[in-house]
């Protein structure tokens, strides 16, 4: 079926730029993202994906700006002056548990 159709959107230009990225790692042009997104919809009747409130999810620290990530590393310094510490496979086994991975 020949392409004749077109769609105009609005969206933020860093959400287009991040999403653009990893489109062009993969190999896929962002047109063909967009058709692949919207014959999902019609095979699904619906959002290919759930639509919901996250849970709980690991910080990204890629996307934390360097107050965000000086904040952090500050929290974890100040819990190990206070001796607030435990095994690493106890805190990893949490995580995981936590985050479901």
């Amino acid at each position: 079926m020949a392409k004749s159709a077109n769609l105009y959107v609005r969206i933020e230009p860093e959400i287009k730029e991040q999403a653009e990225k990893i489109l062009s790692v993969l190999g896929i042009p962002a047109s063909s993202a967009v058709n692949m997104f919207y014959k999902q919809i019609i095979l699904q009747r619906g959002l290919p994906f759930d639509i919901k409130i996250p849970e709980n999810k690991l910080p990204d620290i890629s996307t934390m700006s360097q107050e965000e990530l000086n904040a952090e590393l500050e929290k974890g310094y100040a819990d190990v002056k206070a001796g607030r510490v435990r095994p690493a496979k106890e805190a990893f086994a949490d995580i995981r548990k936590e985050y479901k991975i």
